[in-house]
C-alpha cells in the first residue's frame, strides 16, 4: 500500500569500487605502478572517463604505496651493501687469522638478515593496514592519503575532468567505435526513420503549424527529460563530442598546446556543431551513463539525432562494463584475527626476505632507467611536435574502469539490471522523442510504426564477452533482436600511454 513503512537492507556502497581500488594500490605493486602512471605520469593522451572512480583519492593512495615500497628498497639497498661488507670482513679475519674479526663478520649477516626480515614485516603490515582503512573507513577515502604534486593534484581535482564534454579517441578505436573506455559491444544499429515533415491534426480541424527544431534542440530536450522518463535515479546525460586523437588539433579549444595533453571540457558551442555540422573525424553524442550498485556494473547508451531532410533517425550505440576482476578482491580475504595475521605476515616476510634484499638495488635502478627512458622519449617526441610539426594521436585508448573489469564477475544480479538499463533507456528515449515532436506540432503516425519495431530489440547479457578479457577470461555475450550478434570483447590488458 501507498506509505509503507519498510526496513532498510544493507546496501553497496556508492564509492565501493573505488575504495576497493584504493585498498588494492597497497596490496599490488604492479597495479600501483599503472594507476600511477595514468592519472599522474606526464603524457601527451588523453584519460579516459572516470566512470564512477573518484581519481583524487586513487592517485593519492597509489602514490602513498609506491613511495612505501620506495622506502623499503632504499632500506634494503643500504642493508645488502652492509651485508656484503660483513662476509668481506668475515673473508679477511678468516684469511689473516683474526678469529675475532671473523667472527663479528660471521655475526653481522644474521643481524643484518634479521633487520631485513623485520622491515620486509613492518611494510607489509603497513600496507594491511593502510588497505583495510580505505576499504572500511567511513569518511572519505582521499583524506586517508596526502595528496600528490600540486600540478597532478589540480587537474584530477577539476570537475571538467568528471563533467568532460569532449573526448578524444585512439585511431586505432576508428575502426570499431569511438566510444573507448564505455565497456563491451551489446548493440549497434541505426532506429527505422521518423517522417517529421508532417504537421499535426490541429483540434479543431485543419493542420498545426510545425515548430522549427534541429538536431540540437532534440538532444537537449532528450538529456534533461531522460533520468525522469526512464526512472533510473542517478543517470548521467550529457552530450560529449568525440574527436579522433590525430585530429584533435585542428581544434584550438580542445588542444590549446600540441606538447600538454586535451583539455575534458569546450565551449558547448563547439559540442553543438558537432551535432549540427558533424566536422573531421568529430561528431557529438548524447551519452546516457548508469553506474549499477555499488559501481559493480556501468552501462552506456550513446544516441546521435540524424535529421535530415523530412525524416528523421537515431544511431544507437550501447555497451557495459562488468564488475571489478577479482584480482582487486585480496582486501576482503585479509586476515583479521590477532594469531591468523601475525601467522600470515611472518610468513610473508620469512619467504620473501632474500629475494626482496636480493633485488632491491636492481629495483632502483630498473624503476630510474625505465623513468629516464620514459622522459626522454617523451622529450623527444614534444621536440619532433614543435619542430617538426609531428602529428601526434592524443587520443585515450581505454578507461581505467573498463581496464579492470571482468565478465566472470558478472552475476545474475548484474545480468538482470543491465536488461533492465537498457530497455528503460531505449523506452525513455522513444517517449522522449515523441513528447518532443509533439510539442512541436509534427504528426507523430510515422513515429508510432517505427516505434512498433523499435520496441521490439532485446539486450540479452549472458555470460562473459567473446574472446580474452583483460585478465584471461573466456566466455561470451550474446544478443537477441534485429541486430543479431555484437562485437568481440576488449583484448589484453593495455600498455601505459605514453
Amino acid at each position: 500500500m501507498a506509505g509503507r513503512v519498510l526496513p532498510s537492507l544493507p546496501q553497496y556502497r556508492k564509492d565501493g569500487v573505488t575504495r576497493r581500488l584504493c585498498a588494492s594500490v597497497h596490496l599490488d605493486e604492479e597495479f600501483a605502478r599503472e594507476v600511477d602512471h595514468r592519472l599522474t605520469g606526464d603524457r601527451l593522451t588523453a584519460l579516459g572517463l572516470t566512470l564512477g572512480i573518484n581519481f583524487v583519492a586513487l592517485a593519492r593512495h597509489a602514490r602513498a604505496a609506491l613511495l612505501r615500497r620506495a622506502a623499503l628498497d632504499r632500506q634494503l639497498a643500504w642493508l645488502f651493501g652492509a651485508l656484503l661488507l660483513s662476509l668481506l670482513i668475515a673473508v679477511w679475519g678468516l684469511t689473516a687469522g683474526h678469529g675475532s674479526v671473523a667472527l663479528v663478520g660471521v655475526y653481522g649477516p644474521l643481524g643484518i638478515l634479521g633487520a631485513s626480515w623485520w622491515l620486509v614485516r613492518r611494510a607489509e603490515s603497513r600496507a594491511w593496514d593502510a588497505a583495510q582503512e580505505v576499504y572500511h573507513d567511513p569518511g572519505k577515502s582521499e583524506a586517508l592519503a596526502p595528496p600528490v604534486e600540486p600540478e597532478a593534484e589540480a587537474w584530477l581535482q577539476d570537475h571538467s575532468l568528471k563533467r568532460a564534454n569532449v573526448l578524444p579517441y585512439a585511431d586505432a578505436a576508428a575502426l570499431t567505435n569511438p566510444f573507448v573506455g564505455s565497456g563491451s559491444k551489446i548493440k549497434e544499429v541505426v532506429w527505422q526513420p521518423i517522417d517529421v515533415s508532417k504537421p499535426a491534426d490541429a483540434p479543431n480541424g485543419g493542420k498545426l503549424t510545425i515548430r522549427p527544431f534541429d538536431a540540437v534542440d532534440l538532444h537537449t530536450y532528450v538529456a534533461k527529460q531522460m533520468e525522469g522518463i526512464a526512472g533510473l535515479e542517478g543517470l548521467r546525460a550529457k552530450n560529449r563530442l568525440y574527436v579522433l586523437g590525430s585530429n584533435a588539433y585542428m581544434l584550438p579549444e580542445l588542444l590549446p598546446d600540441r606538447t600538454a595533453r586535451p583539455r575534458p571540457q569546450i565551449p558547448r558551442q563547439f559540442v553543438q556543431a558537432g551535432l549540427q555540422n558533424p566536422g573531421a573525424g568529430m561528431r557529438t553524442h548524447l551519452c546516457l551513463e548508469r553506474v549499477g550498485e555499488g559501481g559493480r556494473i556501468i552501462v552506456s547508451m550513446y544516441l546521435r539525432a540524424i535529421l535530415s531532410g523530412p525524416s528523421l533517425t537515431w544511431e544507437v550505440a550501447c555497451y557495459a562494463i562488468p564488475p571489478v576482476h577479482d584480482r582487486f578482491a585480496r582486501v576482503d580475504r585479509l586476515p583479521l584475527a590477532p594469531f591468523d595475521r601475525w601467522r600470515t605476515l611472518t610468513r610473508h616476510a620469512t619467504s620473501r626476505t632474500w629475494p626482496e634484499l636480493r633485488g632491491a638495488v636492481g629495483r632502483i635502478r630498473d624503476r630510474s632507467r625505465s623513468r629516464r627512458t620514459a622522459e626522454k622519449a617523451l622529450t623527444k617526441l614534444r621536440r619532433d611536435v614543435t619542430e617538426q610539426h609531428r602529428l601526434v594521436d592524443y587520443g585515450a585508448t581505454d578507461s581505467l574502469r573498463e581496464w579492470i573489469g571482468d565478465w566472470s564477475q558478472a552475476g545474475y544480479t548484474e545480468r538482470i539490471d543491465s536488461q533492465d538499463f537498457l530497455f528503460r533507456l531505449q523506452q525513455g528515449v522513444l517517449i522522449a522523442t515523441e513528447r518532443f515532436l509533439k510539442d512541436h506540432n509534427v504528426d507523430t503516425s510515422s513515429f508510432d510504426k517505427a516505434q512498433a519495431n523499435i520496441s521490439t530489440q532485446t539486450y540479452n547479457i549472458s555470460g562473459d564477452i567473446t574472446g580474452n578479457s583483460n585478465f584471461g577470461n573466456h566466455g561470451q555475450i550474446n544478443m537477441n533482436g534485429q541486430q543479431g550478434q555484437g562485437g568481440s570483447g576488449q583484448g589484453g590488458a593495455p600498455q601505459p600511454p605514453p
